[in-house]
C-alpha cells in the first residue's frame, strides 16, 4: 500500500499515521488522503490507487516470508468438507487484494463468496452482504458465525446478530476480545479439532 501511495501521490510512508487493524482498505485510504490533505474525486482516486496497489501486491507477495497461523489450514480443510457449513469472507480487504493474498497462501478455494472492503466502508454492512451472498438462498434455520481478531470484527458480528468469535492471534489478547463483547474467544487455532467443536459442534 505504501508503494502504491508513493507512486500515485508522491509521498513516502503515506499510511504511517493511519490505524489498519479491523478497518476497511477504503476507509484506510480515505484517512491517508485526509491526513495528507489530498483533495479530489474520491472514487477516481480510489480506482487509481487500487490499480497500483494490486500490481504492487502481486509483485511483492512472492517475496514475503509469511505463513498461515497454526491450525488454520486444517480448520479450513475440515470445515469445507462438512455439509452443514458454508465458508465465506467478511473482510476489509479489497476484493482483488483478498484474492491475491489468499491465493498466495493457497486457501482461496475454501471460500465460496463474501463481502469486501470495496463493497462498503462499514464492517457491519460487509458482514450483512457476505451473509446474504452465502446463505441468502438457503431455506430454514441457519446460524452465522463471524471470526476475527479485532474488536471491530466483534462489533460488526454483533451488529448483524451473528455469533462473534474472537481469536487472539493479532494485536488484541483474549481479555481485550472478551471485553469487546465476543461470544467466544479462542487463543488460536492450533487445536483445530477443539476449535471446530466450539464453533459448530
Amino acid at each position: 500500500m505504501d508503494l502504491a501511495f508513493r507512486e500515485q501521490f508522491g509521498l513516502e510512508n503515506g499510511f504511517a499515521k493511519v490505524e489498519f487493524s479491523g478497518r476497511t482498505d477504503t476507509a484506510i485510504l480515505r484517512d491517508a488522503l485526509r491526513i495528507h490533505a489530498i483533495d479530489g474525486d474520491f472514487p477516481k482516486l480510489l480506482e487509481r490507487f487500487k490499480e497500483a496497489y494490486f500490481r504492487h501486491l502481486e509483485e511483492t507477495l512472492p517475496a514475503k516470508k509469511g505463513n498461515l497461523l497454526p491450525g488454520v489450514d486444517r480448520l479450513l480443510e475440515e470445515l469445507s468438507k462438512r455439509d452443514d457449513v458454508l465458508l465465506g469472507l467478511a473482510t476489509g480487504n479489497f476484493h482483488r487484494g483478498a484474492e491475491l493474498k489468499l491465493n498466495h497462501y493457497q486457501i482461496l478455494h475454501y471460500f465460496r463468496d463474501g463481502g469486501f472492503g470495496d463493497d462498503y466502508d462499514d464492517r457491519a454492512q460487509i458482514v450483512r452482504l457476505a451473509a446474504s451472498r452465502l446463505v441468502g438462498a438457503l431455506e430454514g434455520h441457519h446460524r452465522v458465525v463471524v471470526i476475527g481478531d479485532t474488536p471491530y470484527d466483534v462489533a460488526s458480528a454483533r451488529a448483524y446478530g451473528a455469533v462473534a468469535v474472537g481469536v487472539a492471534t493479532g494485536k488484541y489478547n483474549v481479555d481485550s476480545l472478551s471485553s469487546s463483547g465476543a461470544d467466544i474467544v479462542l487463543p488460536d487455532f492450533s487445536d483445530h479439532r477443539a476449535a471446530i467443536t466450539t464453533l459448530v459442534g
